[in-house]
């Protein structure tokens, strides 16, 4: 009795995990069969909500189902990135998430969820490059005049926040070049460049997104830009690396996420059908237009970068000094 007994109950288990593939794979092709909502941690009007919209745009009229956008704002993308982590893992919420994801971990002390165990890699939107610019009434032309200028004088440089990019940028230059500037954080791109366009501060490091109407417009002057890279936008601009100053290759970036333990056959058909979003003529221009470089990689693909500028950033803040608030 005890033997049939045990072999039932093994028979039944077997049973459940044979089934559980079977399952995932009858809820991705009925996927999607509701409202998808996209939630972006930001503000309205920046890159990230851009991003979204133009991708849930183009999954609506692909998928005939209705794509919604929420921001969901605060406490530097926290709060929306928590919620996304804490709903049902069905492929219905979806976060568009920014490089912050993978910084807080090593700027904050504690944070209401793990990105690597509570959220799931969909696909990479784009690299947000971010620009070393000074406004045209700053004498500079080059790196080495402003680190100069550094050396042996007091000047203020703007972020688009604590504990961001901009600043860990900021405060790298500041240790690497043995600089003495001052951090002027401000809440957000647009009004840190109303004040570098009113010359109220000297330099900053801003995203393309936010600084590419006026470099091209010439009000502000491009020294240099992050990244393994030269932009395509502005090929004769030197790399900080090009320069001598390493530590800025990890860059900015857009990113799919959606609840861990979202059955992997939903994982792989969204990310798939958002990359194709992305590598498409339209995808691809949609993006440019607003300074982005369009990645649309897999989720295996995305996974690896997660985890290689988790690194990147954490060496960035331990060498930059930087913690958030």
């Amino acid at each position: 009795m005890t033997r049939r007994a045990l072999a039932l109950t093994m028979l039944g288990a077997t049973s459940l995990v044979m089934a559980l593939p079977a399952k995932a794979q009858d809820a991705a092709k009925s996927y999607p069969d509701k409202r998808i909502n996209f939630v972006v941690p930001y503000a309205p009007g920046g890159a990230t909500d851009v991003g979204a919209r133009l991708l849930a745009q183009k999954l609506q009229e692909s998928w005939k189902q209705t794509v919604t956008v929420e921001n969901k704002p605060g406490a530097g993308g926290v709060i929306g990135n928590d919620f996304v982590a804490k709903a049902a893992p069905d492929g219905y919420t979806v976060l568009i998430a920014i490089t912050q994801i993978i910084q807080a971990p090593s700027l904050m002390s504690k944070l209401p969820y793990d990105v690597f165990k509570d959220l799931a890699p969909v696909t990479q939107i784009a690299i947000s490059p971010i620009v070393l610019v000074v406004p045209d009434g700053q004498p500079f032309k080059s790196v080495k005049e402003l680190i100069d200028a550094g050396k042996t004088g007091k000047f203020q440089y703007g972020t688009f926040g604590n504990a961001t990019t901009s600043h860990l940028y900021g405060e790298l230059l500041k240790k690497n070049a043995g600089i003495d500037w001052t951090h002027v954080p401000y809440r957000g791109a647009a009004p840190l460049l109303n004040d570098l366009l009113g010359n109220q501060v000297t330099a900053s490091f801003l995203d393309f997104t936010t600084a590419g109407p006026q470099l091209e417009a010439g009000k502000i002057r491009p020294l240099a830009v992050g990244g393994e890279k030269r932009k395509p936008k502005l090929p004769n601009v030197q790399t900080m690396a090009e320069l001598g100053y390493p530590g800025f290759e990890a860059e900015g970036w857009l990113g799919v996420f959606v609840p861990a333990g979202t059955p992997k056959p939903i994982v792989d058909k969204l990310s798939a059908e958002l990359a194709r979003i992305i590598n498409s003529p339209e995808g691809t221009a949609g993006l440019q237009a607003v300074n982005l470089v369009p990645v649309g990689d897999s989720a295996e693909s995305f996974e690896k970068t997660l985890k290689r500028d988790f690194e990147r950033w954490a060496n960035v803040a331990k060498t930059a000094g930087v913690k958030g608030e």
